[in-house]
């Protein structure tokens, strides 16, 4: 019974962590495409990124599956405003899961 309520407690402990995802907002600093495996990451100019994973050892941003629907539009996002120079706001997922030391990308909004 001890254990059951310890257990218990573990958890309700582990649930109550909050779980930071990435966030920016300024231009599109660089963005790059990598032949080799697809990749695309990019960075943002302006104000410092905020409340990465600890995964998120630098600063650029990763597009997560650049083959799917999403990625894709993402991509045409970040060149619309890479082109007209307008800010977007960005959010990561809280995971390094495409590449090891920067964040997943979750959204974008164009400001």
């Amino acid at each position: 019974m001890i254990k059951a309520k310890w257990a218990v407690a573990v958890l309700l402990a582990l649930s109550c962590m909050s779980a930071n995802a990435g966030s920016q907002v300024g231009k599109v600093g660089y963005l790059l495409v990598r032949a080799s495996d697809g990749l695309v990451y990019f960075t943002i100019e302006g104000a410092a990124k905020i409340d990465s994973p600890a995964c998120a050892k630098n600063t650029y941003w990763m597009i997560r599956d650049e083959n799917s629907e999403v990625g894709k539009k993402q991509y045409a996002m970040l060149l619309a405003a890479q082109a007209s120079g307008r800010e977007l706001t960005v959010r990561g997922m809280n995971t390094c899961n495409r590449w090891s030391d920067g964040e997943d990308l979750d959204w974008l909004q164009l400001r």
